[in-house]
């Protein structure tokens, strides 16, 4: 069995006076982590312990009671009266950052020793070691973690706090945004967490799941579906195909609207480019354009969110067990105008976003694992005979390969198809190629060597990227047919033609 866990975030309703009593009870918080930090400091042999036999050490060095009256370190010189479960919520905190400390520690000793160890070359004078070790935080600024006799009370629309109002122990009931808690999640201990001039509520919830069969296993198995995702810079942001292990291709989905993305955030940007020729010099440590900035950081939040969800939700109506992506970790901008290469630095970033979002959320939703692959040719190479591919425009002529072009055709075996679903396809294939053919395909370890073909241009016109409508996810597809592309939900199509069964364009609610 394993665990799935994620975070209910609620924004809290309380009264002015309320938000002073939670930056001290925060403030206080923060000391007994710090002061427990020094503790183990002192005492280094805690961190050999497990978490449980430290947090008893840690007690009986700094808490007093009958039978230790005087400990060594007492805790009550920070503030009296600290209720238990505070008390342990700030050591665990403490022993967690002391263990990260100590853990950076030994790593920059070991890094050193070997270097001291290294022989000097000959004739030349050995270079010392410059490398700075890690050192203690100087600021403490946790969230205060509410265990259990800290909260109760919890409703749909409020919750009970025991906090410290900076004189006194007080219970606060505060309004918190009504959210649900999926079926099947058991509650954590719920965090005060401040964002900006606001504080939230933060509540870890986790469910048992069994425990999935690995990849090789799975592969293995003849019943096994592989949902493959492409992630593109234009038009379709991404499309997906849901393949069995023997080879047959069992639908595909192509979420689109990536253009009308990719230009709002350069009309942002080109502002942003605008104003900052008009300003002249930039005052150090301040941000310009913050608006702007935090528009363009909202909207690509939004994006990555609602794609991976799509992407997810298309795996589970499928009954997709593994996703597979390409392994894109060194994509690098053009040179180019300000606005161009910044769009394209940050449409990089979203795919790793949708990447990480698709990974916690498919798993979590089903239990669905999340792998990568090398991308190296993925989008040239056919995905029946992977012989090397044309690549064009419709209205163009079909020879040579254009970089993000449309369409796409296989001179040996006349396979026609959209280019990204022909990458997509190849992209499943390649982790099944990995496992069954160990010696055709080794797991990805450096991207440099590995990337895709560039996407400047996008794709071209087969999916009506003008429509709006609801977003949804498309039907199921057929697969590939001798009588046809395998998009096609039937008869034969001119290559071009609008494809019926694409899935609606995403919503945008910035335009």
């Amino acid at each position: 069995m394993v665990k799935a866990t994620k975070t209910i975030r609620q924004a809290l309703q309380y009264p002015p006076q309320s938000a002073h009593s939670f930056a001290e009870n925060q403030a206080l918080y923060n000391r007994v982590v710090a002061f427990y930090f020094e503790v183990i400091q002192a005492h280094e042999g805690i961190l050999s312990l497990k978490n449980k036999e430290a947090l008893t050490s840690l007690e009986k060095l700094t808490h007093a009671t009958e039978k230790s009256p005087h400990p060594i370190l007492p805790l009550s010189d920070i503030a009296p009266d600290i209720p238990a479960m505070f008390r342990r919520a700030a050591i665990n905190a403490a022993l967690g950052s002391a263990r990260a400390f100590f853990s950076s520690l030994k790593k920059w000793r070991a890094r050193k020793e070997k270097h001291e160890a290294k022989p000097c070359k000959k004739g030349k004078k050995k270079q010392p070691f410059r490398e700075r070790p890690p050192v203690p935080p100087r600021t403490w600024n946790k969230s205060a973690s509410f265990y259990a006799g800290l909260w109760k009370e919890r409703s749909q629309h409020s919750i009970m706090l025991r906090v410290w109002t900076g004189s006194c122990w007080s219970w606060l009931k505060i309004g918190a945004l009504s959210r649900d808690i999926p079926e099947g999640y058991a509650i954590g201990s719920p965090q005060l967490v401040r964002k900006g001039k606001s504080w939230w509520l933060h509540t870890p919830i986790e469910k048992t799941l069994e425990a999935p069969a690995n990849v090789v296993e799975q592969i293995a198995s003849k019943e096994t579906r592989i949902c493959a995702v492409d992630l593109n810079l234009d038009q379709h942001v991404a499309v997906c195909t849901v393949q069995a292990v023997e080879g047959t291709i069992l639908a595909t989905s192509f979420i689109g609207n990536g253009t009308a993305v990719s230009g709002f955030r350069k009309r942002l940007l080109g502002r942003i480019a605008h104003n900052r020729s008009q300003t002249g010099i930039i005052a150090q440590g301040e941000q310009d354009n913050a608006d702007l900035w935090r528009k363009i950081r909202h909207v690509d939040e939004h994006i990555a969110h609602q794609v991976s969800a799509r992407i997810v939700q298309f795996a589970i109506k499928q009954q997709a067990s593994i996703l597979v992506f390409e392994h894109l970790g060194t994509l690098r901008p053009q040179k180019g105008t300000y606005s161009r290469r910044s769009n394209r630095k940050r449409a990089y970033w979203m795919k790793g976003r949708i990447f990480k979002y698709v990974k916690y959320k498919a798993w979590n939703a089903r239990g669905i694992i999340t792998c990568r692959v090398n991308p190296r040719n993925t989008s040239r190479e056919c995905h029946r005979c992977h012989a090397p591919v044309i690549r064009y425009n419709e209205g163009e002529p079909v020879e040579g390969y254009t970089p993000g072009a449309a369409l796409c055709l296989c001179p040996q075996c006349q396979m026609r198809d959209h280019a990204d679903r022909n990458a997509s396809l190849r992209i499943g294939q390649r982790l099944i190629e990995r496992y069954q053919e160990p010696l055709k395909e080794k797991p990805h370890a450096r991207s440099r060597c590995a990337m895709r073909g560039s996407k400047d241009p996008g794709v071209g016109i087969s999916q009506d990227a003008e429509r709006e409508g609801q977003p949804s996810l498309a039907q199921a597809r057929q697969g590939d047919h001798a009588n046809g592309p395998g998009t096609a939900q039937g008869g034969l199509r001119r290559m071009g033609a609008r494809l019926s069964d694409m899935a609606t364009t995403l919503r945008l609610h910035f335009e």
